[in-house]
């Protein structure tokens, strides 16, 4: 089988080409060969059983994707996209990569004349206010940035060209990936992530809104169990209805803050200070609370149930079960 992932240099697309290496096979199906698409160099490592291809430049370079599509792989997990932060300030770029480099990608798939199974990383950016609690599956998309307006014309042009028969797609609508590895990244969000990750490194971090505001989040580990379920998953049930959004937990930012006090204690927290931002504190109202993903959950996607297994996660998958602060 062989595996393309674009974006395969972030954080999902690392952690999911990992995943294949170290397990070497999809759906009970050997990986022979994975392609990590992304503007820099992805990192590179195989093993006997799976070779590994990095293939550098952008989405929207069309001989660069007929390039890579000449090579026929069965699963495309397109990752590739300008995060929201960057796409709201820089409107040409943002639509460029994350609705542009979609299309180019699936006229490629088309172009090429057959039919892979497409996962595209949709996200819950899709949806806006006024929210029901729980937001349901049936309900009306109505984003109000334009990084979740890109996403929301990439899962209708997933359900068409699936209807069609030129691809076999599904849309997974994320939520909020918490807490992320690595650095802090230029999405709005990211500081759901940095009030848990750089205290248990011992560093300070800003928190910018107020600890009652509330969203919604998956770990990094059950976003990649995401994208291998849905590689390999029977999309006839999904009964033509191909964007789904992902299970996750509803939490809010006092309620990260206790569950980081519940496993770090209180010098974990001290580290956190609070500096309020009105920019983003405007971005976040708009953000979904809490989504019932019941549709997700009927067809085998899973997630943590609260915020406390999220930032286990982390320190098992991190810091091998032992943060810096606590060692």
């Amino acid at each position: 089988m062989h595996i393309l992932i674009t974006g395969a240099a972030g954080m999902i697309g690392r952690k999911i080409a990992e995943n294949l290496v170290t397990t070497g096979s999809l759906g009970g199906r050997p990986v022979t060969k994975i392609t990590l698409q992304d503007i820099v160099e992805p990192h590179t490592y195989g093993s006997e059983e799976t070779a590994i291809f990095p293939v550098v430049g952008d989405m929207t370079d069309h001989a660069l994707i007929e390039h890579v599509m000449a090579e026929r792989p069965d699963v495309v997990i397109h990752l590739a996209a300008v995060v929201s932060g960057e796409a709201e300030a820089d409107l040409d770029k943002g639509y460029r990569v994350n609705l542009d480099g979609t299309r180019a990608l699936l006229e490629a798939i088309r172009r090429a004349n057959y039919a892979p199974r497409v996962v595209f990383a949709s996200s819950i950016a899709v949806y806006g206010p006024p929210f029901a609690d729980p937001i349901p599956d049936d309900v009306e998309l109505h984003p109000l940035t334009s990084y979740g307006t890109a996403k929301a014309m990439g899962e209708l042009l997933v359900s068409d060209y699936s209807r069609r028969g030129i691809l076999d797609g599904i849309s997974l609508r994320l939520p909020t990936i918490c807490v992320r590895p690595g650095k802090p990244n230029r999405a709005a969000s990211g500081f759901f992530s940095s009030i848990i990750r750089e205290p248990l490194k011992g560093e300070e971090t800003v928190l910018p809104v107020g600890e009652d505001v509330r969203h919604f989040f998956a770990s990094p580990r059950s976003a990649v169990d995401f994208f291998l379920h849905a590689a390999t998953m029977d999309t006839e049930a999904l009964k033509g209805h191909r964007a789904l959004a992902m299970p996750g937990v509803s939490a809010s930012v006092g309620e990260e803050i206790a569950a980081l006090r519940e496993i770090g204690g209180d010098k974990v927290v001290a580290l956190i200070r609070k500096e309020p931002d009105a920019t983003i504190q405007g971005f976040v109202h708009n953000w979904p609370a809490n989504i019932a993903a019941r549709r997700a959950r009927d067809h085998g996607f899973e997630a943590e149930s609260d915020f406390a297994g999220i930032v286990r996660a982390h320190i098992e998958d991190e810091h091998g079960g032992k943060p810096p602060i606590l060692a």
